[in-house]
């Protein structure tokens, strides 16, 4: 095993027990559910590794767990950016890069979307910006990857299911070194 997919998996066991934002999971199951789901439903594997990645910036500041309830957006996914692209192909980094604007996107887009949102979502969007505008919109459409985001964005909207049995994060090492650079 790679020493940065060694890395990552340490990473989320030991560091992945906080809460996520004020849901009902802890980072950690909301990185595995959201890859479960990926895989559940017959996603491409680069949308399985970024539902275990998306958030990963979320381990990697050392914000306390309610920051956005204090006003404070954390910027994981460019944490998160600076961090993986360094060791994963575009077909990873890019939607994990794109996951918060694709929600910023949706809102726009799909007048339902926004009623979809938990209440920590809907607290986080205010911080990440709210709604993109249409020159926004018109930009997230021209990176080739931004389908990609607007999928990954489905299950990390749905990975916040308390108790949800799904495999442990071992399970994913072949997809992730599949993705290495």
């Amino acid at each position: 095993m790679s020493e940065i997919v060694e890395k990552i998996i340490r990473l989320i066991e030991e560091h992945g027990d906080s809460q996520y934002g004020g849901e009902a999971v802890s980072q950690k199951e909301h990185a595995l559910q959201a890859a479960h789901l990926a895989m559940e439903n017959g996603e491409q594997a680069n949308i399985v590794v970024a539902g275990l990645l998306h958030d990963i910036g979320h381990l990697l500041h050392h914000l306390p767990d309610d920051a956005p309830d204090h006003g404070v957006d954390d910027f994981h996914e460019e944490l998160a950016n600076d961090f993986l692209k360094q060791h994963f192909t575009n077909e990873v980094v890019e939607p994990v890069r794109l996951h918060v604007a694709a929600k910023r996107y949706l809102c726009q887009v799909d007048p339902s979307y926004l009623g979809l949102l938990s209440e920590p979502s809907i607290i986080s969007l205010g911080l990440q910006g709210g709604p993109m505008t249409l020159e926004e919109c018109a930009i997230f459409e021209a990176n080739p990857y931004h389908k990609d985001a607007v999928i990954l964005r489905k299950y990390d909207d749905l990975a916040k299911v308390p108790e949800l049995e799904v495999k442990p994060v071992a399970y994913y090492a072949p997809y992730l070194e599949s993705f290495t650079l």
